[in-house]
């Protein structure tokens, strides 16, 4: 028999499956089996797991087994009691189908289970949106660096006498460990030995429950994942999962264990990476899903732990804390902004009843302003309580107009401007976040300058010292001017996305012009988007249901933008405006005047090489790498008698480019405003950038 098993419900997502069989693949203990619990699945799961039958032993199973709920989804409590149930291992593991754990993970928790027969033993977590083989070399990378730091500070001081990488590091909390320190204990007694190790594991437990309760800024945080569990403990107990949760199986199954007299212990030597999920719309997590379910859900699963555990425990103290959080971090602003009733009607009411359940020891224990607002929830005070979340917000608001301007300014926004009546003919345009006077908003304001002067007040969001024609004003992104014409302007002409703030007003009218053909793929078309932010996918959905046209070069880009954006209002196949000036009657002239312009030779032939960023190679958010592959010293050599060579990086590279010793044959032109200008004086064009 096995000596674990690994319980992975799996309903969707065969990207994610393979990269968390990977992981089960790369373990260095073998001794496993997985159980894959199949619930609500359609498709042929052998497509996706043959390949690692040789490597494995994998077992599928089903939430139904009899065929009579097919394709339907009975749960992820089921599924995981499915697998508890068929499970032969002496422990079990719980992994959840879209994360992935290092290779020592199992092996870790194995060893400390049996070394002093634990009843559960649990490690670290770490969360990304990377796959695997994005996140685990930057991870080692960055780890070992520290551990060499570390290692190097310690014989520095002369005391390089332990590992930097202890439990206690790693969580970044002030206990001590789990296991006492040394002593002799050959002269205790077999009584005084029974009560050390009483009194220990009495300590591991109130530390794991605290950990893995009391600590989690969120009640549904709480979880089972990356827990070895023993099988026979579970049945003892009779612990299952109530498959009547939906969403918060997870935390009664664990405040349920914690109560009882369980072993237990930490390893945060074992690495569990829990996996976020950037397209909330069309692959959510479950913690993702909106359902009007939850709050009825919650109550219930709140009710039903304390029906079960006396109220002078300890893993009560820790269940009341998080209703606690609950109330005064999330339902209480529900109370004061939502415009749906329900939140000061019966929801407020079931509130009312369950802290009314709460230990008024358990309240004690709380910081001063939560204990008043639970208090007035208790009393029914829901005017007071409004009262009070309106006076915290307001002063943590404070706080924040007084660290920066960008932030008063949003509040401006927000509070003052978004009141003020829409200017009918005022109309914003920005290319490239305000950094460039450029592409096609640049041509369409021009052509509307030019034609309609005195019709229209323009407005140009632009961060440098670009001139402008025809008398246009420009603002600063994100200065209090900008921020009013966001509010009151009629008029939007975008080549990029509009900020995650913004909000379109009634008699608005949005045009994205967008910046280039989609020969990449973009947003959701893309699996993964390794450099944005976690809500990338979501954020750019809300955005573009505010788009009232979209503009497109060709069918071509038609078609993808109404797949990658999701995109279902009026698309504009007209061609890109910035192209314009390609097409010039004077266009012969006007690239002669460029090129004197730009101090280019003149009887020589220009290449203009402009690669594009690369999704995977970056520093931060919108900050990318870049390596010159050209070899400019062999280019100027061969070609230099002939011809020079215009550079324009990506508005997204962080590097600089180092041209020493290439003037007069190579040329950085990667911060000029408008690279249509550089087209036009171009002989040769190297890229991949997907806007050229």
């Amino acid at each position: 028999m096995p000596k674990v098993s690994v319980i992975i419900p799996f309903k969707s997502g065969e990207f994610f499956l393979i990269d968390c069989l990977e992981s089960l693949k790369a373990q260095t203990f073998t001794d496993y089996e997985v159980l894959l619990v199949l619930d609500g699945y359609s498709g042929n799961i052998n497509n996706t797991i043959d390949k690692f039958k040789d490597d494995m032993t994998i077992r599928v199973l089903s939430t139904d087994a009899s065929g009579s709920r097919a394709n339907r989804s009975a749960g992820v409590a089921a599924a995981r009691n499915v697998g508890i149930e068929n499970a032969g291992g002496e422990f079990i593991y719980f992994l959840d189908a879209d994360d992935y754990i290092f290779e020592d993970a199992i092996a870790v928790l194995l060893e400390a289970a049996e070394e002093t027969n634990e009843d559960m033993v649990y490690g670290k977590f770490h969360y990304t949106y990377f796959k695997r083989d994005i996140f685990l070399p930057v991870y080692i990378e960055k780890r070992e660096a520290m551990i060499a730091a570390n290692e190097a500070a310690a014989e520095e001081q002369g005391a390089n006498d332990g590992d930097p990488d202890t439990d206690s590091e790693e969580e970044g909390d002030d206990d001590e460990g789990d296991d006492d320190d040394e002593e002799d204990i050959t002269e205790l007694t077999e009584e005084e030995l029974a009560l050390r190790e009483y009194k220990r594991r009495f300590k591991a437990r109130r530390k794991a429950i605290r950990r893995l309760i009391t600590r989690k800024k969120r009640f549904r945080n709480v979880s089972v994942l990356h827990k070895l569990f023993r099988k026979s403990k579970l049945d003892e107990l009779g612990l299952r999962f109530d498959e009547s949760m939906t969403y918060y199986c997870d935390f009664p199954f664990m405040a349920e264990f914690l109560d009882h007299e369980v072993n237990v212990r930490k390893r945060y030597h074992a690495h569990y990476i829990k996996r976020k999920h950037q397209d909330p719309i069309n692959n959510p997590a479950l913690s993702q899903l909106q359902d009007e379910r939850r709050f009825e859900q919650m109550m219930a699963m709140f009710n039903g732990v304390i029906d079960e555990i006396d109220p002078e425990a300890t893993v009560r103290r820790a269940v009341d804390h998080q209703i606690v959080l609950y109330f005064t971090g999330y339902f209480i602003k529900k109370l004061k902004r939502s415009e749906n009733d329900c939140w000061r009607e019966e929801r407020f009411d079931a509130m009312r009843e369950l802290a009314l359940r709460i230990s008024h020891a358990n309240i004690r224990r709380e910081k001063f302003w939560r204990r008043r607002m639970i208090r007035a929830l208790r009393n029914g005070q829901q005017d007071k309580c409004v009262k009070l979340i309106t006076r915290r917000l307001g002063w943590k608001k404070f706080k924040k107009l007084i660290r920066g301007k960008n932030v008063l300014n949003k509040f401006l926004y927000r509070r003052k401007y978004l009141k003020m009546p829409i200017s009918q003919n005022t109309i914003v345009f920005e290319s490239f976040l305000g950094k460039n006077y450029s592409d096609s908003p640049k041509y369409i304001y021009e052509y509307l300058a030019k034609n309609y002067p005195d019709r229209f007040n323009f407005v140009w969001v632009l961060d440098n010292k670009t001139k402008l024609p025809y008398g246009g004003v420009k603002v600063k992104r994100f200065s209090r001017k900008y921020m009013q014409y966001m509010a009151t302007a009629k008029y939007f002409v975008f080549n990029m996305r509009q900020p995650t703030w913004f909000k379109k007003r009634k008699d608005m009218v949005f045009l994205e012009t967008w910046h280039g053909t989609p020969l990449k793929k973009l947003v959701f078309d893309l699996d993964e988007v390794y450099s944005a932010s976690p809500l990338y996918k979501k954020e750019v959905y809300k955005q573009s249901r505010e788009w009232d046209y979209l503009i497109a070069a060709n069918e071509f880009s038609s078609r993808v933008f109404k797949s990658c954006f999701m995109f279902d209002n009026p698309m504009l196949e007209y061609g890109y405006p910035r192209n314009d000036l390609l097409h010039s009657p004077d266009r012969d002239r006007i690239a002669e005047e460029l090129r004197e312009k730009l101090n280019i030779p003149k009887y020589k032939k220009t290449i203009l090489y402009a690669p594009t960023w690369r999704d995977d190679e970056y520093y931060g958010k919108g900050q990318y790498k870049f390596e010159l592959k050209l070899d400019l010293e062999a280019m100027r050599k061969g070609l230099g008698d002939e011809y020079v060579i215009l550079l324009r990086t990506h508005y997204f590279i962080a590097d600089a480019l180092d041209l020493t010793g290439m003037e007069g044959f190579a040329f950085n032109f990667s911060k000029y405003d408008d690279i249509t200008d550089l087209y036009l004086i171009s002989d040769i064009i190297i890229t991949d950038y997907s806007s050229v």
